[in-house]
């Protein structure tokens, strides 16, 4: 060989050596993952299975592109499915029992997707309803996730620029409530285009109130609906039209996300994964299905549960029960991150069904629970709460429970949900204290929102929900409203009150107190607003209605640690109401 030649061959030898290189880095770059929660919307709230009134071309393109799971359960209201989707493991171990004032909130102990994720190199973000716990260090930030925008505690009153949080500093969102949390969403994957990252995109629609945009209730208004479903009935008509204006803007929501990921060319290296959090919120069409949200028989817990990675998972419908539990050991599984964590998680991979493994996979047991109901389910059977057994293969609807079980099939089961009962169910604590921690040395502002105070004497709630609500009726200086709370750092706060007031409040004493450390203020100026964005609402609602509410800054207060009252009074009442109160906010200052 030639000097030439050798030369030659040199340089062909190290560029295939450098273009091996970066494939090779191309190639070990860890997947994106998107994992999108709709709230409220049932396994028949979409169109791919098989509503013929609602359009969600955009959601259906997804599931014809990529994995659909006909038998995936989740819980039968909110908070406990979130906190399965956060952990891996069943939600009694993480100690959620309701959906408001601490009962939602996930144990300290527990390790979050987020702090998986974040612990392999990704960059994390939660967007919308988070619903395990407002107040840091059970706040979104604190659980792993470096960017959070949205609210923090359950269902919200208003969709329209409402008041909502950064990181959490209060803040006002900008139009439609959907579109303002895929904005950001947007622009943050944007943003961190360059580094793997875990977006939690959790949408709280289609819950109610039923609060939808012209744009999208127009098309439903006067659209026929055919209530001759199993529960038509009870169906509230309205509500179901706004529920699939909801789904729709949903789905266009969710083509939007699909959109930036491939404009930025992301899209074959990011898994995406829809799903809801419970079943419908009202008596709709939900293809034979038994019970709504609040249950747990099929309909109250099938979820659509939809998982898109373009060019790696094939399409397919995968008919193995799966649940909450397994998202996270799947998405660790699929990015090949090691569980860094100690606590064992419930879940299992469904990798090996995801990319179409012909090994055997075990039939197993599923279980759902609320409020002390439990129903059990393997591949064929299920046993619900009042202990009927159903074959859902011949009976997915449940209408005709077995009347005489052979023991070889009921024994089984039952013995497994007597043994989870006992187990894992009893691990649940309800008897503890509703105290909210004030200062956690991680975190500069604290929210106390009405929904967590008490009142005292003539004072109101606005609703009997208390998580959007705002406190009323406040008509003398007997009357006070207490937080329970847990100062974990000694210090100076600065106090801001979110407040509305008439006129006649203008000059009346507001006294903020803890322990012997007390301040006050003066109600200096009146603002006295209608409710908001009523004009939207389609259909009756529970929750309570949202007012513009204005900051006030009480002043600087010293916090003392340990287990005490805030306690909120009227030295002074000019007319013949005081303010109404919707947030008390507290600034760490020192």
């Amino acid at each position: 060989m030639t000097k030439s030649s050798t030369y030659i061959f040199y340089i062909i030898t190290g560029l295939l050596l450098f273009q091996s290189c970066k494939t090779d880095t191309k190639e070990i770059r860890k997947p994106n993952i998107v994992l999108i929660v709709s709230d409220d919307q049932g396994w028949g709230d979409l169109g791919i299975n098989g509503n013929p009134l609602v359009q969600t071309p955009n959601i259906d393109k997804l599931a014809l592109n990529g994995v659909q799971f006909s038998r995936f359960y989740v819980n039968p209201v909110c908070s406990p499915t979130r906190a399965e989707i956060l952990t891996g493991r069943y939600h009694p171990r993480g100690g959620v029992y309701s959906t408001s004032r601490g009962g939602e909130r996930l144990d300290l102990d527990e390790k979050t997707v987020a702090e998986t994720f974040q612990a392999g190199g990704y960059k994390t973000a939660a967007f919308g309803k988070w619903h395990n716990g407002s107040q840091p260090p059970y706040h979104p930030n604190n659980r792993g996730f470096e960017e959070y925008y949205g609210f923090a505690s359950g269902h919200w009153g208003n969709y329209f620029s409402p008041m909502l949080e950064h990181n959490g500093e209060v803040t006002q969102g900008n139009g439609f409530i959907i579109d303002d949390l895929t904005d950001h969403a947007m622009d943050y994957i944007e943003e961190n285009s360059n580094d793997p990252f875990f977006i939690y995109l959790a949408y709280n629609t289609p819950h109610s109130p039923m609060q939808v945009p012209d744009v999208w209730w127009d098309k439903y208004k006067d659209a026929a609906i055919d209530s001759t479903h199993r529960n038509g009935e009870k169906e509230k008509l309205d509500k179901t039209r706004a529920a699939y204006a909801l789904c729709e803007n949903l789905d266009w929501n969710v083509g939007r996300v699909v959109d930036k990921l491939d404009s930025l060319k992301l899209l074959e290296n990011t898994i995406v994964i829809y799903m809801s959090d419970n079943g419908p919120n009202g008596w709709r069409w939900n293809d034979g299905l038994k019970g709504i949200k609040g249950s747990t028989d099929e309909g109250g817990v099938r979820s659509p549960f939809i998982m898109f990675w373009k060019e790696t998972l094939k399409p397919q419908i995968i008919s193995q029960l799966a649940s909450t539990i397994d998202i996270l050991p799947s998405l660790l599984d699929l990015a090949g991150i090691t569980n860094p964590f100690e606590k064992p998680l419930d879940g299992i991979s469904l990798k090996p069904l995801l990319m179409g493994s012909q090994e055997e996979w075990k039939d197993r047991y599923v279980y759902s629970h609320w409020s002390g109901n439990v129903s059990i389910r393997n591949q064929q059977y299920m046993l619900d709460k009042d202990n009927q057994l159903f074959d859902l293969n011949a009976d997915p609807g449940q209408f005709h429970p077995i009347e005489q079980p052979s023991e070889a099939i009921l024994a089984p089961i039952a013995k497994a949900k007597e043994e989870w009962i006992n187990s894992v169910l009893s691990e649940l604590d309800r008897n503890r204290q509703e105290i909210f921690p004030v200062g956690y040395k991680d975190s500069k502002f604290t929210l106390l929102p009405a929904r967590d105070g008490i009142p005292h004497g003539g004072i109101e709630r606005s609703s009997i929900h208390p998580n959007s609500s705002f406190f009323t009726n406040w008509t003398s200086t007997t009357d006070s409203l207490t937080w329970d709370t847990d100062i974990l750092t000694s210090g100076k706060y600065k106090a801001t009150l979110y407040y509305t007031a008439k006129a006649s409040a203008v000059g009346s004493m507001l006294q903020l107190k803890q322990g012997k450390n007390e301040i006050s203020t003066k109600i200096k100026e009146a603002h006295d607003t209608d409710f908001l964005a009523v004009e939207y609402d389609r259909s009756p609602r529970d929750e309570s209605y949202e007012k513009d509410y204005k900051p006030m800054e009480i002043g600087t207060i010293q916090l003392d640690k340990g287990h005490q009252h805030i306690t909120m009074k009227a030295l002074e009442i000019t007319g013949p109401e005081f303010i109404e109160v919707r947030l008390l906010v507290l600034e760490r200052v020192n």
